[in-house]
Order: structure tokens, then sequence, then C-alpha cells
């Protein structure tokens, strides 16, 4: 019983991330967030997971805050703002319209989703 409870937190943020839509339909708006969801981790571990998990990444402290750009330098595909809350974190991930999918959005969504569980 305790190992289903485990797996219900997992299986509700893939849910709710793959219920985002896709960036393939119309035009996304750069000005809202891709993925904002709330985690019962530390933003210092979902930066940890992050980091294993997608190459070309660059962290950055704002106040309490943990900024992730992942992508090439020149190039960045995705930002991800990590807030510390009472909770846990607070994750924001925003898709400039202008950006390439690089890695793809169901692969940044995925690898979101199992860092914050």
């Amino acid at each position: 019983m305790k190992r289903l409870l485990l797996l219900a937190p997992a299986a509700a943020v893939t849910a709710f991330l793959a219920a985002c839509g896709s960036s393939s339909g119309p035009a996304r708006d750069a000005s809202q967030p891709m993925i904002y969801v709330s985690s019962q981790r530390t933003p210092t571990d979902i930066s940890d997971c992050l980091e294993s998990k997608l190459s070309r990444v660059r962290m950055s402290r704002v106040g309490a805050a943990t900024e992730i750009a992942v992508g090439s330098d020149s190039n960045t595909s995705y930002f991800v703002t990590l807030t510390p809350s009472n909770a846990g974190s607070i994750i924001k991930v925003m898709h400039p319209a202008s950006a390439p999918d690089d890695p793809p959005e169901p692969e940044m969504r995925v690898d979101i989703a199992r860092c914050a569980t």
C-alpha cells in the first residue's frame, strides 16, 4: 500500500504536465509559462536532478530562486526558475516562441516531471 501512495504523486504530476499541451499547435505565447507546477522537492534537489538529465545547463542564483538556462550559450531553449515555497518548490519553465526545441519539448516535460517528484 505504501508503494502505491509513493507512485500517486508522480503519476499526478506527469498527467498534469502532459495535459499542459504541446507547442506543435498554434504559436505559443512567450509571456506564458510552458510549465508552472509545485513540487514537494527542494530547489536544490530539482536542480541537481535536472543537471544530471539535461546537457548544456547553466545555473545561477537570484535571491532565493535558482535559474537554469537550458541550451547552448548562444541559443537558450528553456528558462527554468525554481523558487522555494513552504511545501517545497515552485517550478516555472519558459520556452520563448523563437527558441529551438533542444531538447524536444516532450523530453523536457518528462525530465521536469521526473525531477519534480
